[in-house]
């Protein structure tokens, strides 16, 4: 009868990792908000990591993380160290292109919990008096990662996130505009 379990057991575990092997590594969560203020106000507000502990849905996780800047203030070259509790991890992001009014794109590097690197795009769109903001985050998840995303979904918890940034980034730039 143990040997019956054991090999019921071994089975159902290398039915999950071939499961898990046939899962697309690459990953796209993509959330939108409309901003109701210039694109140039908002793409601002992006543009300078400086201005993300105000409305970044990570900030208010660990209100003590510790964050560094490094290059010029804002736009291409632009470096946001941080450390923070387990829910805020250790990582960096780099402004590796900047549009104007239009794009932003960053790469970030995430040390703890997990090392890895994921691509974030916000993309500004002009709608008569409004924005619409487009937060994309795209990557390559490992074997370990695309085990967690079959139990917890990414789309959902990265999403979540990115929809909190959103409207939070939206009431710190209408209030700046208005």
């Amino acid at each position: 009868m143990a040997k019956r379990i054991a090999l019921l057991v071994v089975a159902v575990v290398a039915a999950f990792c071939v499961y898990v092997a046939l899962q697309p590594s690459a990953y796209r969560v993509e959330r939108s908000a409309i901003v109701v203020a210039t694109p140039e106000q908002t793409f601002a507000e992006v543009n300078d990591f400086h201005n993300w502990e105000a409305w970044s849905p990570w900030a208010k996780l660990d209100p003590a993380a510790k964050a560094t800047f490094e290059g010029p203030a804002s736009g291409q070259g632009a470096v946001l160290r941080w450390s923070g509790n387990h829910e805020v991890g250790e990582g960096s992001m780099t402004v590796v292109e900047s549009r104007p009014s239009e794009f932003v794109r960053i790469r970030t590097d995430f040390v703890k919990p997990f090392a890895g690197s994921a691509n974030s795009e916000f993309v500004f769109k002009g709608d008569g008096p409004r924005t619409i903001v487009t937060w994309s985050m795209s990557g390559e998840r490992g074997f370990l990662e695309r085990a967690i995303c079959t139990i917890m979904n990414g789309d959902k918890m990265i999403g979540g996130q990115f929809e909190k940034g959103l409207a939070n980034l939206k009431k710190v730039t209408e209030g700046k505009a208005g």
